[in-house]
């Protein structure tokens, strides 16, 4: 019983040759590449049948600068392929390429359908820098090209940048112009906002007013806007006239010209104004 025993557990040795193994590993891999190329050759074949040919193309999104004829003029004649070749990315961009398409979102719907869902531009001011053409900056502080007349009626602010301004600054610039509008509504409309390569703030208002912010953090530059708007009333009920100019890049008050006059005002002056200074003010740090 021992020896019977011993004899089933013993191993079964393959005694087939070497060179003969590894011939029919050669064989079963190259049965296997055989039926892939196969396979390949029969999906390029039916790729290329006319009914997974891309014949149907929707459109969608919230289109007001665009029409569905246009994107299709536009971006329809340089698609490429058929239902399982086409390059969805090259695709994207295709259609983002349209004039006011921000983003363009293209998938396929079997057997022979590309549905398209457009996102465009919504502009929030021009964007002008010394080193480029004009430009638009949308809602979210991204400049992108397009045709400057087709807003021409709607007024839009105008953000002046530096040299070699990057997609932080004109962001930056935009969050500026929103915080400073509300600020400085009781003096008038802001019309530009400029940003030099020092990192000084200015503004000019719709009345042609303009006012020098100066340098340092957003919220310094904010603060010193809110203490002007809230002590020029007092100033120009002694001297009742218009805002021409306002530098407020002093440290302890500002300077300003109204039409017909100049004066210096300190900032944290409450009902009655300093007597006019002519005609010189210091020179700001």
């Amino acid at each position: 019983m021992l020896a019977a025993a011993a004899l089933h557990a013993a191993p079964i040795q393959d005694e087939t040759p070497m060179d003969v193994r590894w011939m029919n590993t050669a064989v079963v891999a190259l049965a296997i590449g055989l039926v892939g190329l196969l396979l390949a050759a029969g999906l390029l074949r039916l790729s290329r049948l006319p009914y997974f040919q891309i014949d149907r193309i929707e459109v969608g999104g919230d289109l007001q600068r665009n029409s569905l004829a246009t994107v299709r003029a536009n971006a329809v004649h340089r698609l490429q392929g058929s239902f399982f070749d086409l390059d969805l990315q090259k695709s994207r961009e295709v259609f983002e390429s349209v004039p006011w398409v921000r983003k363009a979102v293209v998938r396929r719907v079997w057997p022979n359908e590309l549905r398209v869902t457009l996102e465009e531009h919504r502009p929030a001011a021009y964007w002008f820098r010394e080193d480029q053409e004009d430009q638009l900056v949308n809602t979210l502080g991204e400049v992108f090209d397009a045709n400057l007349g087709d807003v021409e009626d709607e007024r839009l602010p105008v953000l002046r940048g530096p040299a070699h301004s990057t997609g932080e600054e004109s962001a930056r610039m935009l969050a500026m112009l929103r915080a400073l509008k509300p600020l400085l509504q009781p003096l008038g409309e802001v019309q530009t906002l400029r940003l030099t390569a020092r990192g000084s703030w200015s503004v000019q208002l719709d009345n042609e007013a303009r006012i020098e912010l100066g340098r340092g953090t957003d919220d310094e530059v904010l603060a010193r806007a809110t203490r002007f708007v809230q002590t020029l009333p007092a100033l120009q009920r002694q001297y009742p006239a218009p805002l021409e100019q306002a530098d407020l890049r002093y440290p302890q008050g500002y300077a300003v010209k109204l039409r017909g006059t100049s004066t210096w005002a300190d900032a944290a002056s409450k009902p009655k104004p300093p007597p006019v200074r002519k005609p010189s003010a210091p020179t700001p740090p």
